[in-house]
């Protein structure tokens, strides 16, 4: 067992998910709230890490963090190294990937709270701001639990893109899903075993949650 593998995993998962929750929390208020023409295509554009393949969406985000890109040269004058090949490039594009598995969950709750609630709240003197957090927010969260555990789980597991755009550095940027890979490459299947069999077990319990949160929110837009 890749103990170093494995806690980097969680800390990306972790770093991932936390920094997912607001920017998921405003893009899926407004898509779930605003009606627009341009819906659609936003839409869109949230699910396309999902159809990718992960290789080609690895190689475009490579190439933005290269050295030779305009992100790469200022994250190298700022921070005196690349940004490629790197812990934080590594979650700037897992932020990037995990981004529909973050925003549709919240887009679902917020869509089936009832249309009327948030005029209720409205004409009761209570600003929009504050009808988010006491009225609007606390109803969504089975759709905020399910967005923070997808997020988590997807992360641990992510494989092409992670190997494109950080490599497999140890310690740096070796996840448990690479140690893996590396385990099988070294016929060290007791090893490659007992990972496989952890992120396993992780993945029951996250579908496991997910889908109790989702038969909650199915119920009160029934």
């Amino acid at each position: 067992m890749d103990w170093t593998a494995f806690a980097l995993s969680l800390k990306l998962a972790g770093w991932t998910a936390a920094l997912l929750l607001p920017i998921g929390l405003v893009a899926s208020r407004a898509l779930a709230f605003h009606a627009r023409r341009s819906r659609p295509l936003f839409e869109a554009a949230v699910a396309l890490p999902l159809v990718l393949p992960p290789t080609v969406l690895g190689y475009y985000l490579l190439v933005a963090f290269g050295g030779a890109s305009p992100l790469g040269k200022l994250w190298t004058d700022l921070f005196g190294h690349g940004l490629a090949f790197s812990f934080h490039g590594l979650l700037a594009a897992s932020v990037l990937i995990n981004i529909p598995f973050a925003v549709q969950p919240m887009q679902r709750a917020f869509e089936a709270l009832p249309a009327d609630i948030r005029e209720a709240a409205w004409v009761s003197g209570l600003t929009p701001w504050a009808t988010f957090w006491r009225i609007e927010l606390p109803l969504a969260w089975p759709g905020v639990l399910s967005a923070f555990v997808l997020t988590f789980a997807h992360t641990l597991g992510e494989f092409g893109v992670v190997l494109m755009v950080g490599g497999s550095i140890p310690g740096e940027t070796r996840t448990a899903a690479l140690a893996i890979y590396d385990r099988v490459q070294a016929f060290d299947n007791q090893a490659a075993g007992a990972m496989s069999l952890l992120l396993l077990l992780i993945s029951i319990i996250a579908i496991l949650i997910v889908h109790g949160l989702s038969c909650r929110i199915g119920r009160r837009r029934g």
